[in-house]
C-alpha cells in the first residue's frame, strides 16, 4: 500500500460479503467491456475500474475463488454467492475491480465502451461515450 494512503477511498465486495475490500489509491473511471467473455461472467457487458494493486486489500476472501479465463489473465469471484469481483491481468501493476461490486458513492463516471466488435445483438449502445472494438490503452 502506498504511503500516502491512511483511510481507505472505497470499499466493495460481493452480495453475501465472503469477499470484501478496500481501495487506497485513485481508480480508473469506469469501462464498459462487450468482450465474449464478460458477457459470460456477468450475465452482460461489464463495467470495470481499476486500481494500483499496491492500493488493493482484501479484508475478507473466504469465499474467493479464481478462474483462469485465459494466457493473460484470471478473474476473480465469490464461490458462496457467484458474484464477478477481479478480472486480473498476469502482466501490469493493476487489477480491474466489477464497478458493480463497490460501496455507493463511488465517485466514478464511465468513460468508453471497448471490445464493440464483440457487443451482442440483442443490445445497442448510443449514449455518445468513445467506443472501441477491441481494447484500449488510456481512458
Amino acid at each position: 500500500m502506498s504511503e500516502t494512503a491512511k483511510r481507505p477511498q472505497a470499499k466493495g465486495g460481493c452480495l453475501c460479503s465472503a469477499v470484501t475490500y478496500e481501495v487506497f489509491g485513485p481508480m480508473r473511471q469506469v469501462i464498459n467491456c462487450h468482450c465474449g467473455q464478460c458477457r459470460r461472467t456477468h450475465g452482460h457487458f461489464a463495467g470495470y475500474s481499476n486500481v494500483r494493486r499496491d492500493d488493493f486489500v482484501l479484508t475478507e476472501e473466504r469465499g474467493l475463488k479464481w478462474y483462469e479465463s485465459s494466457d493473460v489473465a484470471r478473474r476473480g469471484f465469490c464461490g458462496e454467492c457467484g458474484g464477478s469481483l477481479f478480472y486480473d491481468r498476469r502482466i501490469g501493476d493493476t487489477i480491474s475491480i466489477a464497478a458493480g461490486t463497490l460501496n455507493e458513492p463511488s465517485g466514478l463516471k464511465t468513460v468508453a465502451h471497448i471490445f464493440m466488435a464483440d457487443k451482442g445483438d440483442y443490445y445497442e449502445i448510443d449514449d455518445g461515450l468513445k467506443t472501441y472494438p477491441g481494447t484500449q490503452t488510456k481512458a
